[in-house]
C-alpha cells in the first residue's frame, strides 16, 4: 500500500516537474524568437496623412511600432524630433512606415502644375485603381513604366493569346490626382478602448479611390496609353531614370515561369 502511494506521489511530482520545464523551455523560446528577429523601434501611420500635412501636425496619426529589423529600410524614422518643418512630399496610408523620403521641405513639395514638359512630347492622362499605381505612391517629377496588357490580338502568330509587356518606358508623371473618398468611408469610429483592435497602430487599411495619372510622353506612345484605356489594361510600376532596360518582351503564359 505504501509503495503504491510512493509511487502515485512520485508521478504527481515528475508530472508537475513536467510541466514547470515544459513553461520554462517555451519562455526560453519565445525570448530566442524575438531576439531572433532583432525588434526596431520605427514610425507606423495609423490615420491617413494628405499631402502637404505638417509634421507637427502629424503627431496623432503615427505611432511607434516593434519590427523586424529585416523589414525596416535605411531611411525608416524612428522619430519626428529631426523632421521639425517638413510636410508630407505625398499622400500618405495606415499601415506604412515613414520614410525620409516622404517628407520634404515646404517649398520642395511638387503639386499638379510643377513639372515642365519637355519639349516635344505632350501629356495624356489616364484613370487606374491603387494597386496599378505603385499602392499609389507616386508624385509629379518621379517616372514610370507602362505596361499593357491584351487578352487577344497581341501577337499575330497567335492572336487568341493573352500577353503583357513593358511597352512605354521611363515617362514622366506630371499630376497625380485622387478621387475624393465616399462619404460612407469617412465615417467616424468610436473613440477605442486601449487594448482594443482599433487602437493598435499596426493598421493595414489600403488607399482607396481611384487615382488620375498625367504623363508627358511622344505622340507615339500617348496613342497606345489611350488604345490600351480604350481596350486593354494597364499598369504601372516606378522606374527611375536610371533602372535598367532588358529589350522589349511579351510576356504570355509559356513565358512566365521562364
Amino acid at each position: 500500500m505504501k509503495s503504491r502511494l510512493l509511487a502515485g506521489s512520485a508521478a504527481a511530482l515528475l508530472a508537475v516537474v513536467g510541466v514547470i520545464l515544459v513553461f520554462t523551455y517555451a519562455q526560453g523560446a519565445d525570448k530566442r524568437a524575438v531576439q531572433n528577429l532583432a525588434p526596431v523601434d520605427v514610425l507606423l501611420v495609423k490615420a491617413p496623412i494628405p499631402a502637404g500635412t505638417p509634421v507637427e501636425a502629424m503627431t496623432s496619426s503615427v505611432a511607434v511600432q516593434q519590427v523586424p529589423a529585416s523589414a525596416v529600410p535605411a531611411s525608416a524614422l524612428h522619430t519626428l524630433g529631426d523632421s521639425a518643418g517638413k510636410v508630407a512630399a505625398v499622400d500618405l496610408v495606415p499601415g506604412e512606415q515613414l520614410v525620409a523620403e516622404r517628407l520634404v521641405a515646404p517649398e520642395d513639395l511638387k503639386t499638379t502644375g510643377d513639372v515642365k514638359v519637355p519639349a516635344g512630347l505632350q501629356e495624356v492622362s489616364f484613370q487606374l485603381e491603387p494597386q496599378r499605381v505603385v499602392g499609389g505612391r507616386l508624385v509629379p517629377g518621379e517616372h514610370v513604366g507602362i505596361f499593357i496588357s491584351m487578352t487577344t490580338g497581341g501577337i499575330e502568330a497567335k492572336p487568341d493569346k493573352e500577353t503583357t509587356e513593358l511597352t512605354v518606358h521611363k515617362a514622366l508623371v506630371t499630376a497625380v490626382q485622387r478621387a475624393p473618398e465616399a462619404a460612407a468611408e469617412k465615417q467616424p469610429n468610436p473613440s477605442p478602448s486601449p487594448g482594443s483592435p482599433e487602437a493598435d497602430p499596426k493598421d493595414t487599411a489600403l488607399p482607396t479611390g481611384s487615382l488620375l495619372l498625367t504623363v508627358a510622353v511622344s505622340d507615339v506612345d500617348a496613342a497606345k496609353i489611350v488604345f490600351a484605356s480604350e481596350f486593354a489594361k494597364i499598369w504601372l510600376s516606378k522606374e527611375p531614370t536610371e533602372a535598367q532596360e532588358n529589350g522589349p518582351r511579351i510576356i504570355q503564359r509559356s513565358e512566365v515561369y521562364k
